[in-house]
């Protein structure tokens, strides 16, 4: 029999083991029990939630049972015969080093945990994050190294083009962040409310392993394929200060190119210094170091702003032209009205970080709700933003232009803040370079460093080195600056931006083929897919024809 209301309020729960004690507060945490007795049969746990439902009081509820959790066999057999640990309702859940986990069945668990987090716990988190903090968090995760190619970009699409692609670039950007923050709570038969705390979570709830190893390995192209823009971007930037220190000694007609050194130089100088800034631990939880150099991305994008403001207004009027820097044959022209779609496409998406923004939001109101105010506002500024230095950019410059705003030289002075601004490019590069956090185990040797012995994981070692190297061998490689940026931006747009999304989605809402919200969604998803393989193709053509001619 079932015990009744009363006495089901008075019950003792039994509550999975944790490394460390909770508070549950505001969480009613339901065992599988009667009168000592563990409930086996699901079938009666639509009574159980029933009795519930019909008092007045009701709290947020988690159902433990034996079926909704996962525990290793070994140590489900060392448990058989033990007293469980039991505590009163509304009380801390118990200690212990067991890994079994357990989900939320019945009800609605207010702060539910991400899909397949290996945190699970049944714990209220408290979420401070307001729309203000969510605006911050993207516009500092959306400016990077991309600014700097938008004044090559509109260069050669055109005061005609360029400011169009990029407000039409910003609607797809707004379009698809959407989705993605629709798709932030998930409501699961069996784990009842999730929060899809990162993208790769979102991808495995809705689309399925496949789907989640498909998306790891765009995900993993973008994070490497990052680490070669700014290892090419950081390494102009260290010769970029050379030639201003130069510039500024011997005049701006001195041969400064030619004194400072190539590229080549410059990336292998700084992939040394990689070498040894990688091996620091835990180099990704260094919170301070990642809001400084969010920081110094911001920097290095107002100066060239600003620099370009400054240019326009010295020259007394504004260069370029409709359609852009002319090109000898029709097919180059092609080719670099592409690269620069692909740069801008590397410019603007933040899908990646989305949802983790979404996580730290209060409610209410809902989370969705906050984060699609955010992102509104966060595009709009940042359009602005992008706007200003592309255009300006092209209209100091013209059909003279440089791919990088910052180490083009067009600008000569003043020189401490051109090279404060590439210095804060160069600082930028080792927060993003190095992903080996999958991975936390294997052999430790101990080494001796300055006067004390070090721990050294020869993984660390071996994989952290080996990965710099293949950045820098890449970047020395296709030293190409504005194609390299093309090519990464497209490849990954519209996997990572607008597919992923899109059946996310849909599946989440369960939209019915061949309706009008599922033609027009795959409709904007098909026009995407033109858009990034015109851009992939004559990146690639850029990148790879360069490297032979």
């Amino acid at each position: 029999m079932l015990p009744t209301l009363q006495a089901m309020t008075n019950m003792q729960v039994s509550t999975a083991r944790r490394r460390r004690r909770v508070p549950l507060s505001g969480v009613t945490v339901l065992a599988c029990r009667s009168g000592g007795q563990r409930i086996q049969d699901r079938k009666m746990l639509p009574s159980v939630k029933q009795k519930l439902d019909d008092g007045e009081d009701k709290p947020s509820l988690a159902v433990v049972c034996p079926w909704t959790t996962t525990e290793s066999p070994r140590n489900r057999d060392s448990k058989k015969g033990e007293d469980s640990k039991e505590s009163a309702m509304g009380s801390g859940g118990g200690d212990g080093d067991g890994d079994r986990r357990a989900q939320p069945l019945l009800g609605k668990l207010s702060e539910s945990s991400s899909y397949g987090s290996s945190d699970e716990h049944l714990v209220k988190v408290k979420r401070t994050g307001t729309v203000w903090t969510a605006m911050a968090h993207i516009i500092t995760a959306v400016i990077g190294s991309g600014v700097l190619s938008l004044a090559w970009s509109v260069a050669q699409l055109g005061w005609a083009g360029g400011p169009a692609a990029m407000v039409f670039f910003a609607g797809v950007t707004a379009v698809q962040s959407t989705l993605i923050a629709d798709c932030y709570i998930s409501h699961d038969p069996e784990r009842g409310v999730v929060r899809n705390r990162s993208y790769v979570d979102a991808v495995r709830l809705y689309l399925g392993e496949k789907s989640h190893l498909f998306c790891g390995f765009f995900l993993n192209f973008s994070l490497f394929g990052t680490g070669v823009v700014y290892t090419l971007t950081s390494a102009t930037s260290m010769r970029a200060i050379q030639k201003a220190n130069c510039y500024h000694r011997e005049g701006h007609d001195a041969p400064c190119s030619a004194s400072v050194g190539g590229d080549a130089y410059y990336m292998l100088l700084f992939g040394l210094a990689q070498v040894v800034l990688s091996q620091i631990p835990d180099f990704h939880e260094m919170a301070g170091l990642s809001v400084f150099a969010a920081v110094m991305s911001f920097f290095y994008a107002v100066v060239g702003v600003g620099l370009g403001v400054a240019k326009v207004i010295g020259n007394g009027f504004v260069m370029g032209s409709i359609g852009g820097i002319p090109m000898v044959s029709t097919t180059q022209k092609v080719w670099r009205v592409s690269q620069a779609i692909g740069d801008i496409l590397f410019a603007y998406p933040f899908s990646l970080v989305l949802l983790e923004i979404e996580d730290t939001l209060r409610s209410p109101p809902p989370e969705s709700d906050t984060m699609k105010t955010a992102t509104r506002a966060s595009i709009a500024i940042t359009t602005v933003f992008y706007l200003s230095c592309g255009c300006f950019g092209y209209a100091a410059f013209g059909d003279a232009t440089p791919g990088n705003l910052l180490t083009g030289f067009g600008f000569y002075e003043p020189y401490w803040l051109i090279d404060l601004a590439n210095l804060c490019i160069v600082y930028t590069q080792p927060v993003f370079g190095f992903v080996d956090r999958q991975f936390g185990g294997g052999a430790v040797v101990e080494v001796p460093l300055l006067g004390s012995t070090r721990r050294v994981s020869v993984f660390r070692l071996c994989f952290r080195t080996a990965y710099v190297a293949a950045t820098t061998a890449l970047a020395v490689w296709f030293p190409y600056f504005n194609e390299v940026i093309g090519l990464l931006g497209s490849f990954t747009f519209w996997p990572l931006a607008i597919y992923f999304p899109v059946e996310m989605y849909l599946a989440r809402n369960k939209v019915a083929p061949w309706t009008k919200q599922w033609i027009s969604i795959y409709a904007f998803s098909f026009v995407c897919l033109l858009i990034s393989a015109f851009a992939c193709v004559g990146s690639a053509a850029g990148v790879f024809g360069a490297e032979t001619s």
